[in-house]
């Protein structure tokens, strides 16, 4: 083991059934968001490492796609429950590691559980198809195989599930998969190695690499024994990742980063909007692509619904979630996040904005804290509505008419989620065929279902997840022509 510093946890990565650590002697040390404190350190693999980590899952992949689609749900099946057994543990390093609420570090636990649960049931639902041919005595069959190596790419804001996201439907459809965590938390991953290698799913099936996205997340882009690579983050990132893939033709699957509009309309319930956008914008503590980015509320209530929202944004409770069971909103992930969001802010009020509550940083040990934000007066064109900003503020816009919201919600290089607040299903149908978005909530928080579909238009990405659209994502497409002797034919 490589020398680590007195009384942080050390973690190994995992290559092909085993813990190891890497010959660069390198080591990325994880930082508490909640306390700016050292936990942990794990290995920075060389590119080297990471080829080997592809090639072992490339040779395991031989076996495993013959492997019936049942008995690959059954190991899918085993690691949800053994996932329940170690919940309590999870949820601590989960909230350790990313700073999220209890009560949100333990919906993630348990809706990961819930989702290996749902892709293992897939293995006996997702189809090929039949088709009629012009020909006498042929059999067209369209049958669905695995693409072989799968590339998962985590981001930092969902280090647990997004693990369920990209392995269940990976593993489900006969693909096995290199995982890199993000830098910022491999903790949970490397730890969910542990789940892997207890349940026994064969070696070489499910990998883990830890390393800089420069060496280890272009050497999954590149290599060309991947045959997809799922990546979750931002624009630039996703770019990069499909410039690498376009050198072997790989297929991407890419969740990028939103700007989501919410559209609060005269009619609506403005307690229930006010309500729902909060819990969509502090969700995570702000860091959730979901998360609504901007507000655009209808003249003749601006000024009553922004009260509204000032007063439910000025009582969330900002705290240590580890320490404070009240704690309403957690930490940003890092100093560079925190120096993001309040940037953007002060330049946000430099340009005219009008803080009705929050702006600023938070004073709490050693942490990453952003007050709760509520800004005015900001216009259609800048920052701070245009760019995402990935914390807890709200900027809000007024519009007259319908028409003048959904250009404004359209008004963006993203397209991932949206919201509309009415009672007028008018409204409602024209927000649903007119948003140019993934996703269009209405009257409800944002947030989406297992069985659905969550991709993005625009800049927010290309191929999406969830349901059996995302499991699609992992599967080629083999047309077989059977063709019988025609005069063997009957009739």
């Amino acid at each position: 083991m490589p020398a680590t510093e007195t009384g942080l946890k050390h973690y190994q990565m995992y290559v092909n059934g085993e813990f190891k650590d890497s010959t660069s002697g390198k080591l990325l040390t994880v930082i508490n968001p909640s306390t700016g404190e050292k936990i942990s350190t794990v290995p920075s693999a060389t590119r080297e490492e990471t080829q080997a980590a592809i090639n072992d899952a490339y040779e395991a992949e031989k076996t495993w796609k013959f492997v019936p689609a049942a008995t690959r749900g059954q190991y899918l099946h085993d690691v949800a429950t053994e996932v329940r057994n170690q919940a309590d543990h999870l949820i601590a390093l989960l909230q350790e590691e990313q700073g999220k609420i209890k009560s949100l570090a333990t919906t993630e636990i348990m809706f990961s559980a819930d989702y290996f649960d749902y892709m293992a049931a897939a293995a006996r639902t997702y189809e090929g198809e039949i088709l009629q041919s012009d020909n006498a005595n042929e059999n067209i069959m369209i049958a669905k195989q695995p693409i072989g190596v799968a590339a998962g790419i985590l981001p930092w804001n969902f280090p647990f599930f997004l693990i369920a996201r990209k392995m269940g439907p990976a593993l489900v459809t006969g693909n096995t998969i290199v995982m890199k965590p993000s830098s910022d938390t491999p903790n949970l991953a490397l730890e969910f190695a542990k789940i892997v290698d207890k349940v026994g799913i064969p070696k070489g099936v499910v990998n883990f690499v830890t390393g800089p996205g420069s060496v280890v997340g272009d050497e999954l882009s590149r290599n060309k024994k991947i045959g997809i690579i799922s990546l979750t983050g931002s624009v630039d990132s996703g770019k990069r990742v499909m410039g690498a893939a376009a050198t072997h033709m790989a297929k991407v699957s890419l969740e990028l980063g939103g700007k989501a509009p919410a559209i609060v309309c005269s009619d609506a319930d403005l307690d229930l909007a006010a309500q729902a956008i909060i819990d969509s914008r502090i969700d995570n503590n702000g860091q959730l692509c979901n998360n609504c980015e901007r507000i655009y509320v209808q003249e003749d209530v601006a000024d009553e619904f922004t009260k509204k929202l000032t007063t439910k944004m000025a009582a969330v409770k900002v705290a240590n979630p580890i320490t404070d069971k009240d704690s309403g909103m957690g930490p940003l992930i890092n100093q560079a996040a925190l120096d993001k969001v309040d940037g953007m802010v002060q330049r946000a009020v430099k340009a005219g904005g009008k803080i009705t509550t929050g702006g600023h940083k938070v004073t709490i040990e050693n942490g990453f804290y952003y007050e709760p934000t509520v800004i005015t007066n900001v216009k259609q064109d800048s920052e701070i509505v245009q760019d995402e900003i990935f914390g807890p503020v709200l900027p809000i816009v007024t519009f007259k008419t319908l028409d003048d919201a959904i250009n404004m919600a359209n008004d963006s290089d993203f397209g991932l989620t949206s919201s509309i607040f009415t009672q007028n299903l008018d409204n409602a149908a024209r927000a649903a065929n007119e948003l140019e978005d993934g996703e269009t909530y209405i009257n409800r928080f944002n947030f989406e279902a297992m069985n659905g579909s969550h991709s993005g238009w625009k800049e927010s990405g290309i191929g999406g997840d969830d349901g059996r659209h995302g499991i699609e994502e992992y599967l080629n497409t083999h047309v077989i022509y059977l063709q019988g002797h025609p005069e063997k034919a009957q009739g």
